[in-house]
């Protein structure tokens, strides 16, 4: 047994069993301070010289830094779940029992049963766009459920299509058709779009979502800014100078890996060469929306990621960036279980699809409409989506 200093009968300090009580351990702290019992006078130890003591907190100034850190922690959490729960009844409606509830239980997504759960995404400028509601970015994101894998399929806006009541237009111009209102769609201009886009292109959509383009901006700030690979044709990359300021224009990106702010992503997703001094842009519309597919798997990598959901400052600021310009007919039960689908999902292969125009056996070809607009028909003639609605069965198919 070894000996404590100046032999075997002096014990300046004697161990005891330390207690919540003896030892001042503090509820939620989880610190323990060491105790000693101090010898008596009349004990040979009297006269040794005493290491001199360590320095311990008051009782009370532990006390009070530890109620500063909780109402800290508490006063933060309220303003983050706060701000979050706010956000989310602008999006989903509902209120905060419903959010618990949905976190607990997820029911099943329409299509998941039949092995294919298709979105309808649609990007506009929002209400103070010179354009009014039209919707210059469309695409289908389609989840096969049973195999684990996504594709991304746009439709380009400049589409000739009929909008009952209105005539041949634009299939941008369908979500301006605020009146629509149909049995077994949303009401409104989306519910015009998607009416469309199934009885057309022969796509069925389970769900849809209208995304403001300050969304998108601000969810890239969010994030930190996303990563792209630019692939233009033409060796300087890509140029559009009609993209204005107050969208992060004028666009000039080189070619290859390139990091964007919200600025710059939004003028890609905007930007066509449509100008006599662009370039890059060889097939206008289509290159956009290649872009714009492109961005959005960045982001979602990017938001998906540990550091982007690890930090309550951005995933507030993230989806502060959405509540005042999403609109859906999901609910927040209905998101929950995407999530639980898309985790499944390998991000790096989802498929990035667009009809093709031009080249060897295009879908789509150019046509000058009535009024002198320059639009997009099918190749196999006006109104013909036949060989669009065969593309989407072949995408579709299991074999």
């Amino acid at each position: 047994m070894a000996q404590t200093p100046g032999g075997p009968n002096k014990r300046p300090f004697q161990d005891i069993k330390t207690t919540s009580r003896q030892a001042g351990q503090f509820p939620g702290i989880g610190v323990t301070l060491s105790s000693y019992s101090r010898p008596s006078a009349d004990s040979p130890a009297s006269t040794a010289v005493n290491p001199p003591k360590k320095r311990r907190l008051p009782k009370l100034t532990l006390k009070r830094t530890f109620v500063s850190l909780l109402l800290i922690l508490v006063v933060a959490g309220g303003i983050f779940g706060g701000q979050i729960a706010s956000d989310l009844h602008k999006i989903f409606g509902g209120n905060i029992f419903s959010y618990i509830a949905a976190l607990f239980h997820q029911d099943k997504l329409k299509g998941e049963d039949q092995g294919r759960v298709n979105i309808l995404l649609a990007g506009w400028q929002g209400n103070e766009a010179d354009e009014g509601a039209l919707t210059d970015s469309i695409m289908v994101v389609s989840l096969d459920t049973k195999n684990n894998k996504a594709f991304l399929l746009s439709i380009p806006r400049d589409l000739w299509v009929d909008i009952p009541g209105n005539g041949h237009e634009k299939i941008n111009a369908a979500n301006t058709n605020s009146n629509f209102s149909q049995p077994g769609y949303p009401s409104g201009g989306m519910g015009q779009l998607e009416q469309i886009v199934q009885s057309d292109i022969g796509i069925p959509i389970d769900y849809y979502t209208l995304i403001d383009y300050e969304a998108f901006k601000g969810a890239v700030n969010a994030v930190g800014g996303i990563t792209v690979n630019i692939q233009s044709p033409d060796p300087r990359g890509l140029y559009d100078p009609n993209v204005d300021k107050a969208h992060g224009g004028p666009l000039r990106l080189p070619n290859g890996p390139v990091n964007l702010n919200g600025d710059q992503a939004l003028a890609l997703a905007l930007a066509r060469g449509d100008s006599p001094y662009a370039y890059g842009f060889p097939q206008s519309d289509i290159d956009r929306a290649q872009h714009q597919r492109q961005m959005l798997l960045a982001l979602d990598q990017k938001a998906s990621s540990a550091g982007v959901l690890a930090n309550p400052i951005t995933v507030t600021s993230l989806v502060n960036s959405l509540g005042d310009n999403i609109k859906t007919d999901m609910t927040l039960n209905n998101v929950l279980r995407l999530d639980k689908l898309v985790k499944k999902i390998n991000l790096n292969s989802i498929q990035s699809y667009g009809l093709s125009y031009g080249g060897n056996n295009p879908l789509l070809t150019s046509y000058l409409a009535p009024d002198g607009e320059d639009a997009l028909i099918p190749a196999a003639g006006l109104d013909d989506f036949s060989q669009i609605q065969s593309y989407y069965q072949q995408l579709t198919a299991n074999n």
